[in-house]
């Protein structure tokens, strides 16, 4: 079994963190741009694409700053994870995205979260 690695990836995102981050954490902000549909219950957010069900059980949750979600199916220590970021200089919104990819799968992932992020920006108007 080839190794999974923690890949975080950055992106500018022009938008207040209050707004993004219901992009992020509600099932009508990420309908907007991360998958099909989601449904919510308790702490457990299942996403669907394709018609196809994966569980995330909400970890972690700071309201306008992060939230990390753990694939039901995925090893204990593994996560994915969207953290809104201010740079104190410029103001400017940066979203650092947490996830674990197989070693041979990093560029395709990579990949996807740019297309994701496209997609996000789309939908905030950025």
């Amino acid at each position: 079994m080839s190794k999974r690695e923690k890949l975080v990836l950055e992106f500018e995102i022009r938008s207040s963190p209050n707004i993004l981050f219901n992009y992020l954490s509600t099932p009508s902000g990420l309908v907007e741009w991360f998958c099909d549909d989601v449904n919510v219950k308790g702490k457990v957010y299942t996403f669907i694409w394709d018609s196809e069900e994966t569980p995330a059980e909400v970890l972690k949750k700071v309201n306008g700053k992060y939230i990390r979600y753990k694939w039901l199916d995925s090893d204990e220590e593994e996560y994915f994870e969207f953290e809104i970021k201010r740079d104190e200089l410029t103001g400017d919104i940066a979203l650092v995205i947490t996830d674990f990819v197989d070693e041979s799968e990093t560029e395709e992932t990579e990949m996807l979260w740019e297309s994701q992020i496209q997609e996000l920006k789309g939908a905030l108007g950025a």
